[in-house]
């Protein structure tokens, strides 16, 4: 009898896990601005597989507010056949709108569509102008604070057909989110740390797809969550000697939970060190107990923590590190190494200039032979980051 080898991760991203979700808790204490959410994912006896440092990819569903209004606009059912781009299969228009296609991010293209359509002169002339030559940022800003939603609604002399639309609308594509657990000590589960985003834009609540489909949609231990594991470059040294300086603000600390949990589950004799930093200390944060027990008990060496708005001059983690700037170049001179997770368009670029003034200071260089050590720092895997 021939038995085949199962695959390493049953599940993938063409074929997900349908997962139930079995916490969902606020780690903001009351008098927070901010919402962000503990979320645990049942992967019990399914096979997948993670190690720290992954991410979990999920599907998620648009709001069924936000598609019964388009529909609604389209003057439609809901139960028109339509073949979204790349489906060979036609499907109802609100199994497409629901869990196919992304509602927001229109392009110029659909300005173009929507001023052929038009039978209204006020309409048609206003999408010339966005149109216009020259009228490139107008037009850019006009559609940065518009979903499609808005379109049909700005423009009601363009009736287009259910199937006109979904050719302007993109793939929902799956989020990724860093995973905070360590597989040794959380076996069969996988934690986030989500935060849901919720603005407004043009007059209108907006919503994030996937945070919100998360934190406010999913019925604990009833919707089912299609997940999947994406491996990462971000992960631990082989070598548990080696200490680890963690650089993780807001929901970027959710990577370094998961590196802390397995360092003490693994008994690896490295030092950790963590750089966290939010809104207010009282309120924001996250995972406080769990860092000032673990460095009561002497699993984390140091916690420097940056609370922007407990004082009246913002502080920042680049700040704290380049307060801490003669011991992390011992750490670095001794062999750590030095990860950053979070904002890529602020914070990391801040950080990543914090170190280089470090290396450049503590280590008597010039900026060229500065940027040189920390190119080295990457190229040998000890400057990692894993930003958004």
């Amino acid at each position: 009898m021939h038995f085949s080898t199962p695959p390493l991760n049953p599940y993938t991203k063409d074929n997900p896990l349908p997962a139930v979700l079995m916490e969902n808790r606020v780690l903001n204490k009351d008098g927070s601005s901010k919402d962000t959410r503990h979320l645990v994912v049942n992967i019990a006896g399914s096979g997948l597989t993670y190690k720290v440092g992954d991410s979990l990819g999920v599907y998620a569903s648009n709001r069924p507010q936000l598609v019964d209004e388009i529909i609604a606009l389209l003057e439609a059912t809901g139960n028109e056949p339509v073949l979204p781009s790349r489906m060979t299969v036609a499907v109802s228009l609100h199994e497409a709108l629901t869990s196919k296609l992304s509602l927001a991010g229109p392009t110029r293209k659909i300005l173009g569509t929507l001023a052929a359509k038009s039978s209204d002169p006020v309409e048609q002339t206003q999408l010339t102008e966005l149109l216009a030559p020259g009228a490139e940022e107008k037009c850019e800003t006009f559609l940065a604070q518009r979903e499609f939603l808005d379109l049909l609604e700005e423009f009601p002399g363009a009736r287009l057909t259910p199937q006109e639309l979904v050719d302007h609308l993109r793939r929902l594509m799956p989020r990724l989110y860093s995973i905070a657990s360590s597989p040794v000590l959380h076996p069969g589960e996988v934690h986030l740390t989500v935060a849901p985003v919720r603005y407004e834009s043009n007059g209108r609540r907006r919503y994030g797809v996937c945070s919100t489909f998360l934190s406010d949609r999913v019925t604990r231990r009833k919707t089912p969550v299609p997940v999947f594991v994406a491996e990462s470059h971000f992960g631990l040294p082989a070598d548990l000697t080696k200490d680890i300086i963690m650089v993780g603000p807001g929901t970027g600390v959710a990577p370094f939970r998961a590196f802390v949990q397995e360092r003490v589950a693994t008994g690896a004799s490295g030092r950790n060190w963590l750089f966290f930093g939010d809104q207010h200390a009282a309120t924001d944060y996250l995972y406080g107990d769990e860092w000032q027990r673990l460095l009561t008990a002497g699993k984390l060496a140091r916690v420097d923590l940056a609370f922007s708005r407990d004082q009246a001059q913002k502080i920042y983690v680049q700040d704290r590190i380049r307060e801490s700037a003669a011991e992390l170049w011992e750490w670095l001179k001794g062999g750590a190494y030095f990860y950053v997770c979070g904002d890529a368009h602020r914070m990391a670029k801040d950080v990543d200039a914090a170190l280089h003034q470090v290396v450049a200071e503590q280590g008597k260089m010039d900026a060229v032979a500065a940027a040189d050590y920390v190119k080295q720092l990457k190229k040998d895997k000890r400057y990692q980051r894993d930003v958004y």
